[in-house]
């Protein structure tokens, strides 16, 4: 107990014993509207505010259990890792964070993928994980993006992306802009093949995941309110020198202006991107 602690008096510090008790994370704070949800109601909602539909960002891997079915899943790609071949140096070195971030986060890099079913309808799903360097990308997101369409052409079935970015990884320097000729170039080989690729936009979707393999869906579907664009509105701002629009860059901005074509519930994406692919491929 310290000095000030032995000076207050006896009711205080039987108050603010009683409020220490309470767990800690045991309620979130919405970023939206602020409301302070129970947190396992939050996490049963997916991490959609209750109060003002907000969406909050949840991992890859959780994205991937909501969206397909139980049976029949099988992660792809797992011996790909990434490599220091720049010797990147800034604050500290490139293949130190890179271990520091896999050892935190558990995953070898920012895109995880899978081949499972939606309903039973096979299919290849692509997640971005953002607390992996801000889902960047680099050379290990586009070989595996790039395997996953050549794999759909493979075995015929339809490729889904869920994206969640800050965009290129910069520790990376030009290997990691290639890679968006190289998702870009995947996807037109896909569409030559007359096989549907589905884009599903999440907060944030920016930078050179945005220019590239995001908006080159044949269905673009953003989550609501979710930051999607290249620069940042206060990059923009800055360089233009005029105020931006209200809402500029964010999902509801972006579907009046035609750049994405569905606005759509996180617990909605199953039926939606399911029917759709029923459509493309006539499987109802």
């Amino acid at each position: 107990m310290s000095w000030l602690d032995k000076i207050l008096p006896s009711r205080i510090r039987a108050a603010k014993k009683k409020q220490s008790s309470v767990p800690e994370g045991l309620w979130h704070k919405c970023v939206n509207c602020e409301a302070v949800i129970y947190r396992a109601e939050y996490e049963k909602n997916i991490n959609i505010c209750p109060k003002c539909n907000h969406h909050g960002r949840i991992s890859a891997r959780k994205r991937i259990d909501i969206f397909l079915d139980q049976k029949n899943r099988e992660e792809l790609f797992t011996n790909i890792t990434p490599k220091d071949v720049l010797k990147f140096k800034d604050k500290e070195k490139y293949k130190d964070k890179l271990s520091s971030t896999q050892q935190k986060t558990g995953e070898k890099d920012a895109l995880v993928t899978f081949k499972g079913e939606l309903k039973k309808m096979p299919i290849i799903i692509c997640c971005f994980e953002y607390s992996f360097f801000g889902g960047s990308m680099g050379s290990v997101v586009g070989e595996k993006f790039s395997r996953a369409a050549k794999l759909c052409i493979e075995l015929k079935v339809p490729l889904i992306c869920f994206a969640a970015s800050g965009g290129a990884r910069m520790q990376e320097s030009l290997f990691s802009l290639f890679q968006m000729a190289k998702t870009s170039s995947a996807l037109n080989e896909l569409s030559k093949e007359n096989l549907p690729f589905i884009s599903v936009l999440t907060d944030p979707t920016m930078g050179g995941v945005s220019a590239s393999l995001a908006m080159l869906g044949d269905v673009n579907i953003a989550e609501p309110n979710a930051l999607i664009g290249f620069a940042g509105p206060r990059v923009i701002e800055q360089t233009v020198g005029e105020k931006l629009p209200a809402g500029f860059q964010k999902s509801e901005f972006l579907k009046t202006h035609g750049s994405i074509d569905i606005i759509a519930n996180r617990l909605d994406h199953r039926s939606i991107i399911y029917n759709i692919l029923s459509t493309f491929t006539n499987n109802k």
